[in-house]
């Protein structure tokens, strides 16, 4: 049986055009890498003329300050303040600026984190603590779809330093209650890392508002601006006061004196700036995070809303299990469904152009975003019932790609 669902007038269609990949496949997987916008082409071909005309004196000429400009465009969505918001590679990266600014010798030797943190970040936690800080992991109570705040809250005492925890989670999209935490943590003296990189471009929210120390996010999935381009928020007096020991000469006052010396840091967002940027990566960036101004994360987490709903209705209703969150309220822009034979069918939903991706231990993430058609989330849960009943699944058994 094929499924149907009313029409809906939506404006935000037309914005289809501009993501080329969306001719040729059914583009579902927007929380692990956004479409390319058609503009990337025009802004890479404007880095490789400028390289070939202007050489080193593109430096000079706008690629100096291109990170902390993009920092600004982003800055816009999030609700930073100017110059508070600067451009890194990875999360890995950022995150272990952050862990370098901290002294771990004080009393203060505990650092608060939930289950549901993205690998990356937990692999620099554990890489870079001291033996003998204490890492105090709250654990799911559901499988991995919640984590529960409250605990969260209970843990946070008088001997946490840090407390580095996601906006949203990565498996199941759910949207954490950050606020309580922030505030519990500010009233014992305990610093906040959030990592929204699930939430921004798809999730609205107010770095300012919030009161966070520090928000970690990317442009890599909601915003479309590819790979390369994590930004790192940073609360204005952390930017007078932190000394991140991950530095290089783009943080310091004087970088073209090249002084030997103690370094003396600036006072923006250039202070978390450490060697030579990725400037190939700043172009690519820029076309996305352009366009996500432009359509506006309260208009799309509005859509976003409905078209995960729908897929939800649409995925129980052909008896299959789902595991992201059903209130909407806590739910990101991604319903993650786990069907018999998950991983087999995702592989049998690629061979037919069908582009979502797989997590162990969840199942299948569809992630629809702004350009994305009702018909689209009818045509993925219609193509996960054929491949069952049709048994294509089947010849997908036994193996296993490396990528997922």
């Amino acid at each position: 049986m094929t499924s149907t669902t009313p029409q809906h007038d939506d404006p935000l269609l037309a914005w289809r055009e501009e993501f080329p990949i969306l001719s040729t496949c059914t583009y579902l997987i927007n929380n692990s890498l956004g479409a390319m916008p058609r503009a990337v082409y025009d802004s890479l071909r404007d880095y490789a003329d400028t390289w070939a005309t202007r050489g080193v004196r593109a430096w000079g000429e706008g690629w100096w300050d291109m990170n902390l400009a993009l920092g600004n465009q982003i800055g816009q969505i999030i609700g930073a303040p100017p110059d508070t918001v600067s451009m890194h590679q990875n999360i890995s990266i950022a995150m272990g600026i952050l862990l370098s600014s901290y002294d771990f010798d004080g009393p203060r030797n505990k650092v608060v984190i939930e289950s549901g943190i993205f690998p990356s970040v937990y692999y620099v936690l554990r890489g870079m603590l001291p033996p003998h800080v204490e890492l105090h992991m709250v654990e799911s109570e559901d499988g991995g779809i919640t984590v529960p705040v409250e605990q969260i809250i209970d843990a946070i005492d008088e001997r946490t330093l840090l407390v580095p925890i996601s906006h949203v989670l990565f498996r199941s999209a759910y949207i954490l209650d950050v606020q309580p935490i922030i505030e519990k943590a500010h009233a014992v003296g305990a610093t906040v890392i959030l990592d929204g990189y699930h939430a921004c471009g798809i999730v609205p929210f107010d770095v300012s508002a919030l009161n966070v120390d520090y928000y970690l996010g990317g442009v890599l999935k909601w915003m479309c601006g590819g790979p390369g381009g994590v930004f790192l928020y940073a609360r204005e007096d952390h930017l007078r006061t932190a000394r991140p020991k991950l530095t290089g000469w783009m943080a310091h006052q004087r970088p073209f004196a090249f002084e030997v010396d103690d370094i003396d840091f600036r006072d923006d967002a250039f202070r978390f700036l450490n060697g030579t940027p990725a400037i190939p990566s700043l172009y690519a960036n820029r076309p996305g995070v352009e366009i996500i101004a432009q359509v506006g994360v309260e208009n799309i987490r509005e859509k976003s809303l409905r078209q995960t709903a729908l897929l939800i209705d649409l995925a129980e209703q052909a008896g299959y299990a789902i595991n992201s969150p059903r209130d909407p309220a806590q739910r990101g822009g991604t319903v993650t469904v786990n069907p018999p034979h998950a991983y087999e069918v995702s592989r049998e939903l690629l061979a037919r152009d069908i582009v979502i991706d797989y997590r162990e231990n969840a199942g299948i993430r569809i992630s629809p975003h702004f350009y994305n058609s009702d018909d689209e989330l009818v045509q993925v849960i219609d193509a996960i019932r054929e491949i069952l009943d049709s048994g294509a699944w089947e010849r997908h058994a036994g193996h296993r790609a490396f990528v997922t």
